[in-house]
C-alpha cells in the first residue's frame, strides 16, 4: 500500500492571501524497517500479508504579516487509506502545534490561526500522523515537515544610533573622511532586496558627502574654516530595497565639528600703547596689559610677548599671563624721573605653536609700539651706602666721633635731612648722632668682651616732609685693648707625695685671657719676686701658654706641712702688659714606691684615686639610701613604741609603776596606793587600750567581780591566767606587771630604826660569818660594847 502527500499549487489572485509551494523533488523517508505488517488476531481467521508504504513530504512556505479576514491555508495531509468515511483522524505536533497552526482531523487540512512574524521566527518543525478513530491505531507512522516563514519588506532599516557627533579639522582637503554611520535592517538579507540599504545624505550639502554602500561620511568642499562656521548638522537616509521606490527608510542626524587648527596669526589690535608709573613704583609693579587677538583658540592661540627693541627694553620686562593670554609690562629697574621721563619699546607677539602647513599664509607674529612716562613724587632720602661699617676701640672715651653716614634728597628741591638714632636697635642709649651732619658719637663707655658688635639703625628724614625718611643699617665693631689681666684656665687641686724626689713635675698648668690679640695669645709664668728662690717647689715656663709645677727638695712631711701655697706670676706680652698672681694649693699626701696616692685629706684623696663624677653620685646615692632607711626604721620603731600606762587619773589599770627615786618611807603613802588592786570597780571597768589603735573592735570582755577581801597574791594570778587566755589581747609583746611581796619573813628585821626600842642588846657577831661583803657591817655592829659606846 502507498501512502503519498499532495501539493497543489495553489495561486490566489489576492495579494493579500498567497500561499506558495515550491516544487521540490520527491523525498521519501525510509526506516530501517523496509515494509509494515499488518495482523490481526487468530479469531479473525486472517492470514497475515505484508502491504508497502511510505510517507511523501515537501516543504511548505507561508508568507509573514498574512492581513486577511480568513485564516491562511498552508497545505494538506491525505493518505490513501483515507476512504473519506471518517474512520481516521489527522493529528498534528510540534512548534506551534493547536496554537499558531490547527488541523482539520477529518480532512488533513493545515491552516494558520495567527499572523507570524518572520523577525521573531522564521522556521517550524511538526510532526503529522494519522490514526484509526476506533482503535486508535496509527495507519500511518508520525513524521516529520517544516513550514518555512517567507520574508515580506516590513522592516525599515535602524541606525545604531539616534544622533551622532563627530568632528574633523578645519581646511581639511575634500574627501577627508568624517565618521562612519551603520544602519541595519531586520529583513531577510537572503531573500529578495528587503534587507539591501543605500545611504544618502538630506542635509548638509555641499559640505558634506555620504558613500552609499559603506555609510563614510567626507568632506564635499576644500579649505572650510572654523573661524567662518564651526557647526554643521547633516543628517543621513539609510533606504532598503536598495533605493528602489517603494523601499522603506530610516534617518540619523550627525553633528559635525570643525576643530581647531592654528592657520590664523595674532594681530594687536592698535599700533601704540601709553602707559605711566611714578618713579617710585617697586620693582616688579605692573604697568599695563596689551594683547594680540588670535582667531584661533586653546594652545593655537597661545601667544608669546616679548620686547624685541627700544630705549627701555632693560628697564622694563613683561610677562604673558597663560590665562588670558595678555602681556602684562611690569618694571625691571628703578625709575627716576630725574634721570629720564619717558621710554619707548617695541613689543612682539608670537605664536608658541605655529604650524607649518600654514606658513604660506603669512608670518605668525606682530609687533607694537609702547611708551612709558616717568611721574615724579616727592622720594626720601638716599643714603650714600647701602649699609655702614664703623670699627672703634673699646677704650675710646665718651662723646669720640666713630664715623658718620651721609644722605640726601634725589628731588629737586634738596629738601633738609636730619639724622636719628632707631632706640629699639640701640636701647642703652650707648651711640648718639648728630641730627644736622650724621655724625656718630659715643654716649657710654664699650666693653668687647660684653658686646663685641653693636647693630644700630640711622634713620634719615625730610625736614619739611617728615614723612619721607629711610633708614640704614650700621655695624660697629668694637676693637680689643689689652684691659684684661691673663688667669689659671681652671682651679688646680695639686698634690705632692711625701717620698718625692727633687725635680718631679707635680702640676702643669695653663692660662686664658678675655682679650683677644691679633697676634694669638702668649702667657709667661713665673714665681711672685717674693717667692723667687722658694725652697720648696719651682716653676718652669714651657714657652706654649704652660708651665710646670717641680719639686726642689727631696721628701715632704704631712705632719710638718700638710698644704703649701704657692704663687704664681702670669702676664702677656700685648701692650700694655697685664699680669696676675694665681696661687695654686699643694697638699701632701703619703704615696707608694710608684706615686700612686695611699692616704691624703678627703679631698687629695678623691682626687689621687680618680674618683669619677659618676663614682661619686653614686656614693652619694648610696650614702642618700642609708640615711632614709634608718629614718624609716626608726619611725616605725617610734610607731611601735607604747605610749605611758598611766595617762590620767581616769585611767585605771592594774600596774607596777616603778620610781627611780628612793621614796618617802613608810609613812609616805603617796607615790602608790595598792587599793587600787582591791578596787573591784576600777578592776571591772571596761577600756579600750591606748597605747595601740586597734585593727578590729572586739567585744569587751568582763570578768567576775572581785571581793572586796581577796587576797592580792590569789587577784594577780587571776589577772595572770586571764590574761595568758584572752583572745582579744594585741597580737605583739606586752608587759603586765603585777608585783606582791608577799607574807612577812621568819626572820627579823635588819633595821636600826627599831634597836633602841628593845630591850635588851642584839648579838650581830653571826655578820662576821657572812663573808667579807659584811664585814664593814660586823664591825659596826658585832665589837665590843666600848665600841658601841
Amino acid at each position: 500500500m502507498r501512502t503519498c502527500y499532495y501539493l497543489s499549487f495553489l495561486f490566489w489572485t489576492c495579494m493579500l492571501h498567497v500561499v506558495h509551494m515550491t516544487p521540490s523533488p520527491k523525498r521519501t523517508i525510509k526506516y530501517s524497517q523496509n515494509g509494515r505488517i499488518l495482523a490481526s488476531s487468530q479469531d479473525d481467521g486472517k492470514t497475515l500479508h505484508r502491504s508497502k508504504r511510505g510517507w511523501m513530504w515537501n516543504q511548505f512556505f507561508l508568507l509573514e504579516e498574512y492581513t486577511g479576514s480568513d485564516t491562511q491555508y498552508v497545505g494538506k495531509l491525505h493518505t490513501d487509506q483515507d476512504k473519506g468515511d471518517g474512520n481516521l483522524k489527522y493529528i498534528l505536533t510540534g512548534d506551534g502545534a493547536g496554537s499558531l497552526f490547527v488541523i482539520d482531523e477529518n480532512t488533513g487540512d493545515i491552516h494558520a490561526a495567527k499572523r507570524l512574524d518572520r523577525e521573531e521566527k522564521s522556521l517550524y518543525v511538526l510532526r503529522a500522523k494519522a490514526v484509526d478513530r476506533k482503535t486508535g491505531r496509527q495507519v500511518e507512522p508520525e513524521s516529520e515537515f517544516i513550514i518555512k516563514i517567507h520574508d515580506i519588506n516590513d522592516n525599515e532599516p535602524k541606525f545604531t544610533k539616534d544622533m551622532y557627533t563627530a568632528s574633523v579639522p578645519e581646511m581639511s582637503g575634500v574627501g577627508t573622511s568624517v565618521i562612519q554611520v551603520t544602519a541595519t535592517d531586520a529583513d531577510d538579507a537572503n531573500y529578495g532586496n528587503s534587507a539591501k540599504v543605500v545611504y544618502s545624505i538630506l542635509q548638509g550639502q555641499p559640505y558634506f558627502s555620504v558613500d552609499p554602500e559603506t555609510g563614510i561620511i567626507k568632506t564635499a568642499l576644500p579649505d572650510m574654516s572654523r573661524e567662518n562656521r564651526e557647526q554643521y548638522q547633516v543628517v543621513i537616509q539609510a533606504k532598503d530595497m536598495g533605493g528602489q521606490m517603494g523601499g522603506l527608510s530610516g534617518t540619523t542626524t550627525v553633528n559635525i565639528t570643525l576643530t581647531d587648527v592654528n592657520d590664523n596669526p595674532p594681530r594687536f589690535p592698535q599700533s601704540t600703547y601709553q602707559f605711566s608709573s611714578p618713579e617710585s613704583a617697586s620693582l616688579g609693579t605692573p604697568l599695563g596689559r596689551i594683547k594680540a587677538n588670535d582667531l584661533d583658540v586653546g594652545e593655537n592661540a597661545a601667544t608669546e610677548y616679548s620686547i624685541s627693541n627700544g630705549d627701555g627694553s632693560d628697564m622694563f620686562d613683561i610677562i604673558t599671563d597663560e590665562d588670558t593670554q595678555e602681556g602684562i609690562i611690569t618694571i625691571k629697574k628703578q625709575l627716576d624721573f630725574e634721570n629720564r621721563m619717558l621710554y619707548s619699546l617695541r613689543v612682539e607677539a608670537a605664536n608658541t605653536h605655529p604650524d607649518p602647513r600654514f606658513f604660506h599664509l603669512g608670518p605668525f607674529k606682530d609687533t607694537a609700539l609702547v611708551k612709558v612716562s616717568v611721574e615724579d613724587v616727592d622720594e626720601p632720602p638716599i643714603f650714600s651706602r647701602s649699609s655702614y661699617i664703623i670699627e672703634v676701640d673699646e677704650d675710646a672715651k665718651e662723646g669720640t666721633i666713630i664715623g658718620q653716614v651721609i644722605a640726601q634728597d634725589p628731588d629737586t628741591t634738596k629738601n633738609a635731612i636730619k639724622y636719628s638714632v632707631d632706640r629699639h636697635t640701640d636701647l642703652d642709649r650707648i651711640f648718639n648722632i648728630h641730627s644736622g651732619n650724621g655724625s656718630i658719637f659715643i654716649s657710654k663707655p664699650l666693653d668687647r668682651e660684653e658686646t663685641p658688635w653693636h647693630n644700630i639703625t640711622v634713620i634719615a628724614t625730610e625736614i619739611n616732609n617728615p614723612k619721607q625718611s629711610s633708614q640704614i643699617p650700621v655695624f660697629i665693631r668694637i676693637l680689643d685693648i689689652n684691659d684684661h689681666a691673663p688667669e689659671f684656665a681652671k682651679y688646680y687641686e695639686t698634690f705632692v707625695c711625701e717620698n718625692a724626689k727633687a725635680g718631679q713635675l707635680v702640676q702643669t698648668v695653663s692660662a686664658v685671657d678675655k682679650d683677644e690679640p691679633p697676634r694669638g695669645h702668649k702667657f709667661f709664668f713665673e714665681l711672685v719676686p717674693e717667692f723667687a728662690v722658694h725652697p720648696n717647689f719651682s716653676v718652669v715656663d714651657n714657652k706654649d701658654n704652660t708651665a710646670g709645677i717641680l719639686t726642689r727638695r727631696n721628701g715632704y712631711s704631712r705632719s710638718k706641712m700638710s698644704t703649701y701655697l704657692l704663687p704664681v706670676l702670669i702676664f702677656d706680652n700685648d701692650y700694655p702688659i697685664q699680669s696676675s698672681t694665681g696661687t695654686l694649693t699643694i697638699r701632701v699626701c703619703a704615696c707608694d714606691s710608684r706615686g700612686n696616692m695611699q692616704s691624703c685629706n678627703a679631698e687629695a684623696l678623691l682626687l689621687s684615686a680618680g674618683l669619677s663624677t659618676g663614682a661619686l653620685i653614686a656614693i652619694l646615692l648610696c650614702i642618700i639610701i642609708l640615711l632614709v632607711l634608718v629614718v624609716l626604721f626608726a619611725a616605725l620603731k617610734r610607731q611601735r613604741k607604747k605610749e605611758p600606762l598611766i595617762i590620767s587619773k581616769d585611767d585605771v589599770r592594774d600596774n607596777i609603776v616603778t620610781y627611780n627615786d628612793e621614796g618617802g618611807g613608810e609613812e609616805d603613802t603617796q607615790a602608790f596606793d595598792i587599793g587600787t588592786l582591791r578596787n573591784p570597780e576600777a578592776r571591772e571597768e571596761s577600756k579600750m587600750r591606748r597605747d595601740v589603735i586597734p585593727e578590729t573592735i572586739f567585744q569587751i570582755r568582763r570578768t567576775a567581780p572581785l571581793w572586796e577581801n581577796i587576797d592580792v597574791q590569789d587577784f594577780i594570778q587571776r589577772r595572770l591566767k586571764e590574761n595568758d587566755l584572752d583572745p582579744t589581747a594585741p597580737p605583739y609583746d606586752s608587759l603586765a606587771t603585777y608585783a606582791y611581796e608577799g607574807n612577812d619573813s621568819i626572820a627579823n628585821s635588819l633595821s636600826s630604826l627599831e634597836s633602841l626600842t628593845m630591850d635588851g642588846n642584839q648579838d650581830y657577831d653571826y655578820l662576821s660569818d657572812w663573808g667579807p661583803r659584811f664585814k664593814k657591817l660586823a664591825d659596826m655592829y658585832g665589837g665590843d660594847d666600848s665600841d658601841r659606846d
